[in-house]
């Protein structure tokens, strides 16, 4: 390579890659702002939110003052598709679609965090959302579970950020998936904290309604189900039955999953968290445990912390994540750094 041939590489090499937030103002956003300012080959580039919720990040997020001085602005297409090179779409279901498409014909590529591309099956979509609009996008969108999906992650322009619930309930069975060690007929009982309801307050979530209490919701009828049953046929490559049931606790971030699952064949306790340490040993973010995983020791990582165990002959999982890091925001960033070729960790330790 000649000389100025060889500066040019390495120029462009350590360039950093210019990222946009699309509804920066929620709690997805905030913490995509926080990994971003610490990432060492990316930075941000542009803020956007809704008119109501605009002005300087440190004024809308006084975690940032001092720390970064951008405003977070109107979307204005034409100034984001000058600026950025990837975009953090951090909108809710059924309002991405509606931004998707002009990025991508931008140029951008896109890391979406609502459930708009991830369910393949237009029908499903439509059956718990609304009618799909932009279904050429949907066919060419990857799964961004990174753990699983990576070889596809690197050459794509639209990732479909996995939903928070799907990414604890699949990394924790994906191994007995995979090795085809159980029956295809699961039970996932899971708990969030109530940052998974979002930043807009509700009924449910006001402080008296919810400090020292539990409940149940989405009975029968979560949003994730579909698109957990979905990922895990993938790694099956059979179809896969899913009965889910979230609850929230009266606690800020996390989730916390039990997965009940019925072996084909008796298995050990040792044998079975072999099996789940050879299966993720190359993996940065995943940890297998020898004991049930606890909240506090995953909040604000992007670690996924397993416990597989055998219990009257039937195998329970145990996995632990932060609903807004390896849930949300830092999956997105691990994604990004898989599509841009950077170490995988990068932002995130």
């Amino acid at each position: 390579m000649a000389a100025n041939e060889n500066a040019a590489f390495f120029i462009g090499r350590f360039k950093m890659i210019q990222v946009a937030i699309i509804g920066a103002s929620g709690y997805t956003g905030a913490e995509a702002i926080e990994i971003l300012l610490r990432h060492p080959e990316a930075e941000l580039a542009y803020l956007t939110a809704l008119p109501e919720e605009c002005g300087n990040v440190a004024e809308v997020f006084s975690r940032f003052k001092g720390r970064c001085s951008l405003d977070i602005e109107p979307l204005d297409m034409d100034k984001l598709t000058s600026k950025a090179q990837v975009v953090l779409c951090c909108l809710p279901h059924k309002v991405s679609m509606g931004f998707v498409p002009k990025l991508l014909d931008a140029g951008l590529k896109v890391i979406d965090f609502s459930a708009d591309y991830r369910l393949k099956d237009v029908s499903v979509y439509e059956k718990y959302y609304q009618k799909h609009t932009d279904t050429e996008n949907l066919k060419h969108a990857v799964y961004g579970l990174c753990e699983l999906y990576r070889d596809k992650i690197k050459g794509a322009k639209l990732i479909a950020n996995p939903g928070c619930f799907p990414t604890g309930c699949v990394l924790g069975v994906a191994p007995l998936l995979k090795n085809g060690l159980i029956a295809p007929s699961i039970i996932v009982n899971a708990v969030t904290g109530s940052s998974g309801a979002g930043k807009n307050p509700s009924v449910n979530f006001h402080f008296p309604n919810m400090n020292e209490n539990f409940f149940a919701y989405g009975i029968g009828n979560h949003r994730h189900q579909p698109e957990m049953e979905q990922i895990a046929g993938e790694i099956a490559d059979e179809n896969i039955d899913i009965l889910f049931q979230p609850h929230v606790g009266a606690f800020d971030i996390g989730i916390l999953s039990t997965i009940y699952c019925e072996p084909k064949e008796k298995i050990t306790a040792e044998k079975l968290g072999q099996l789940y340490k050879d299966f993720y040993k190359n993996e940065q973010f995943v940890q297998v445990l020898g004991s049930a995983p606890k909240l506090k020791d995953i909040a604000k990582t992007n670690y996924c912390q397993i416990y597989p165990a055998v219990c009257k002959n039937k195998i329970v999982v145990f996995s632990a994540i932060d609903n807004l890091i390896k849930g949300a925001s830092g999956q997105a960033i691990q994604n990004m750094n898989i599509m841009y070729g950077f170490d995988e960790t990068a932002g995130l330790l």
